[in-house]
């Protein structure tokens, strides 16, 4: 490898990686050792398809330079399995899963993915766990416990991000929701307190006599609000899913909240009974097929006990199979009944994906604007709803 002793040469050493050799890079720069085999990694997945007889590389080592690069990683599992050993190695953990992503679109891994020795060597992540939940239906049972694994570790590691930072946003909005006029002195909200006495105020003592003290009620062991999660899993929405099932877990470990999972295509399944373990529940999931938002919210909406207490969020890239002037209507007659309704076009780290933008636009009308929403937001955005103040809707153009 290249020092870092000569700037020049580095450069060179980073370009002919960027640009993959042949006469084409004009570097003129040759590979040897890690990096080659870097590049070898590279090359396999970015490069421009030929022949299969020309591209025999198992993976553990690259051209030095001349030659068009090749896209191809075979059809066995095992030279797959040691392709990702080698972007495990030369590459960090982000890279690594972005790669994989890639392998999967540009080169049609996903029947690979149906064997055990290839899960083994994969790099857990949220896009790797929709994928196999897409092919959950067709799994061998030499590869489910494999892929169970590969689940909860993701699920795992959402979860110990995710649920502290939930649980304090929405366990004080429920506080806030329920403030009382009688507080505990540990209870009392001051800021709210002094502002509502400034009228008696003594300046002869500097100080504000609280004639009415306003403060945080303690949640009810019942659950004071209700939620439901109404969840598209058609294929485009896999991240979503992932996400709102280890939401939904969480906010089903709330006392205070009466949570509701309900996924759908163009058939809906409620999963509520699975809100305690999130794998179990993501695997009741079935990545694909149509859309009918009207039929999911006929559905939650005939669940709803208490509007003015209700926060429903449907999660969706709208594009509605089904009715959908009936869909908007179901929408409205929610809003008009005092339930708080939540659209997110997606739930995810990717931003704002392809959607309907005429049933956004719609919803937006009812007083529902739709956005996409980082798992990150996420929490700010139910806290918001059950106090039923206005959502922190992010800067849609940033999120293109």
């Amino acid at each position: 490898m290249t020092t870092v002793n000569d700037p020049a040469a580095e450069r060179l050493r980073r370009w002919r990686l960027v640009l993959g050799g042949g006469d084409a890079d004009g570097t003129g720069c040759a590979l040897h050792g890690q990096d080659a085999a870097m590049d070898g990694a590279l090359e396999s997945l970015y490069g421009q398809r030929q022949h299969p007889r020309q591209h025999q590389r198992s993976g553990h080592g690259g051209r030095d330079g001349g030659g068009p690069r090749a896209a191809g990683l075979g059809s066995s599992a095992p030279q797959v399995a040691r392709w990702l050993g080698d972007v495990r190695r030369y590459f960090p953990s982000s890279v690594v899963q972005v790669m994989q992503r890639d392998a999967v679109d540009r080169l049609g891994l996903s029947a690979l993915l149906l064997e055990p020795e290839m899960l083994a060597a994969v790099e857990p992540d949220v896009h790797l766990v929709g994928t196999l939940l897409s092919l959950n239906k067709v799994l061998p049972e030499t590869t489910k416990e494999t892929a169970r694994r590969v689940v909860r570790a993701v699920v795992e590691e959402l979860e110990e991000r995710l649920a502290t930072r939930t649980r304090a946003a929405l366990t004080g909005a429920l506080d806030r929701a329920a403030r009382t006029s009688r507080p505990r002195h540990r209870a009392i909200d001051w800021n709210r307190t002094l502002r509502a006495n400034l009228q008696h105020y003594l300046p002869e003592h500097g100080t504000v006599v609280p004639e009415r003290l306003i403060g945080y009620g303690r949640a009810a062991r019942a659950a004071t609000k209700d939620v439901v999660l109404c969840v598209d899993q058609s294929g485009s929405m896999a991240a979503s899913v992932v996400y709102a099932s280890v939401f939904g877990a969480v906010l089903a470990s709330m006392r205070a909240l009466d949570t509701r999972l309900v996924v759908f295509d163009t058939a809906v399944v409620d999963l509520t009974d699975h809100l305690d373990d999130p794998v179990e529940l993501l695997f009741g999931t079935q990545l694909g097929g149509g859309t009918d938002i009207n039929r999911a919210l006929a559905y939650c909406q005939s669940r709803i006990r208490r509007p003015a207490d209700t926060v429903v969020v449907l999660i969706s890239d709208l594009y509605e199979g089904g009715i959908r002037d009936e869909m908007l209507r179901r929408v409205a007659a929610m809003k008009a009944s005092g339930v708080q309704f939540v659209t997110l076009l997606a739930l995810s780290d990717e931003g704002a994906p392809a959607y309907d933008r005429a049933h956004a636009a719609a919803l937006a009308a009812l007083g529902a604007p739709a956005f996409a929403c980082t798992p990150e937001l996420f929490p700010e955005v139910m806290a918001a709803a059950l106090e039923k103040r206005p959502l922190p809707i992010p800067d849609m153009a940033e999120q293109r």
